[in-house]
């Protein structure tokens, strides 16, 4: 397997703490979104590597492995893959234990910990059955509406095709169960599917729970003025009265254009709108002699 630096994708120290991979994730992913370089194939790269560094440096198991392991570190994780040769591997949390499988078992336990009969190792190879683990990517718009995502699973002549409803509202790193579709010996019981949710930042919004948040740049005109004014949803623009004399900074509040919520109750969030002001960069002779005349009269 090619060896990819995550923490140089990331531009992090190998100490980095999780506060510092997750900032670093937020701005670079901001950068090389898709939304923000379109038709870029370079950016869109970028992206992908951008997000599997995050994927495993932000979960504290992987990150171990990566470390010990280098580029070898995806050959062994816990659940939700096949094995080399078709074999389902399963949670291996508990430690691994001591099958005899020539020089390796001693490798594992390295790695992984010891454990006893009946755990670990031995039972990927015994037990029946297994859960299995699969990252879905959505965008925020994916968690509005919901979505439904097909996923390969098996191998060989097991191999087949899982199509997976995803609820609206899912937060980051929830998981969505499928009974029964998980791994295990072919004609005998399966384990569960789960789909570990990752949401994809957006470049303009950002989540707050269920409610959004959004900056909206005006004219200096519109601010002293006051106007209307056009505040981006993820369902489309939606048309807000500004105020004369409002001040840069000053939020508004869209009541019901936030992410649905999952608990009881149900309704959605809200959509929270700061407002910007844009500075004039340059000033024809007119709107100079304006401006001049507004500090005359003291503004």
């Amino acid at each position: 397997m090619e060896y990819k630096d995550y923490y140089k994708i990331l531009g992090v120290p190998k100490t980095a703490t999780e506060k510092e991979i997750k900032a670093a994730y937020r701005k670079l992913a901001r950068k090389y979104h898709p939304d923000v370089n379109p038709g870029n194939p370079k950016a869109e790269a970028r992206f992908k590597d951008i997000n599997e560094a995050n994927e495993v440096l932000s979960d504290k198991a992987k990150r171990r492995r990566y470390d010990q392991l280098g580029s070898d570190w995806a050959s062994f994780p816990p659940g939700g893959e096949a094995w080399p040769g078709g074999r389902v591997r399963v949670d291996m949390s508990g430690g691994l234990g001591e099958q005899d499988l020539g020089g390796f078992s001693d490798f594992f336990r390295t790695f992984f910990g010891g454990g006893g009969a009946g755990s670990g190792f031995e039972e990927a190879f015994a037990r029946p059955r297994a859960d299995l683990e699969h990252t879905v990517e959505l965008s925020l718009r994916d968690v509005l509406k919901g979505t439904t995502r097909t996923v390969d699973v098996g191998g060989g002549s097991g191999h087949r095709r899982v199509e997976v409803k995803i609820p609206p509202g899912v937060k980051e790193g929830s998981r969505v169960r499928v009974a029964g579709e998980g791994g295990g010996e072919p004609g005998g019981p399966r384990g569960d599917l789960y789909l570990r949710v990752h949401i994809t930042p957006d470049p303009k919004f950002e989540r707050k729970g269920e409610d959004l948040q959004t900056t909206v740049t005006v004219p200096v005109t519109t601010a002293v003025l006051g106007g209307e004014v056009e505040v981006p949803t993820l369902e489309g623009p939606v048309g807000i009265k500004v105020p004369p004399g409002t001040a840069p900074g000053q939020t508004f509040r869209l009541r019901g254009h936030g992410l649905p919520r999952l608990e009881a109750g149900g309704g959605r969030g809200d959509l929270l709108a700061t407002l910007g002001v844009a500075l004039p960069k340059k000033l024809n002779s007119r709107a100079r002699e304006l401006f001049e005349e507004l500090r005359r009269l003291g503004h």
